[in-house]
């Protein structure tokens, strides 16, 4: 699940909920996936964040969804920087609906 929408008068009780992230893990076939615009960044490729070991067993699955869930969860909420001090361009999609 993504992010919901967060205004300047919301609490931080509750920018701190909807800034939640609800990660996935499964596998894909490739010659399903379709092309995008959004250039994922190598730190985030999937051969990186989940191992086969993992996905064999449901506990491997749970300690894979916690652990992209706190990477995730940290890039939203303080995306890195870039050259000019400037939020990094490919990450700043994590906070821009999906127009399908």
């Amino acid at each position: 699940r993504d992010p919901l929408k967060v205004t300047r008068r919301m609490s931080k009780k509750k920018i701190s909920k909807r800034s939640k992230v609800k990660p996935f893990v499964k596998y894909a076939n490739y010659n399903h996936m379709m092309p995008t615009r959004y250039q994922v960044p190598a730190e985030l490729s999937p051969a990186t964040l989940c191992t086969d070991q993992q996905m064999d067993n449901a506990d491997g699955r749970v300690e894979a969804k916690k652990m992209i869930k706190s990477m995730l969860q940290e890039k939203f909420v303080a995306p890195p920087l870039d050259k000019s001090n400037r939020p990094s361009k490919d990450v700043l999609y994590m906070r821009k609906k999906l127009r399908f």
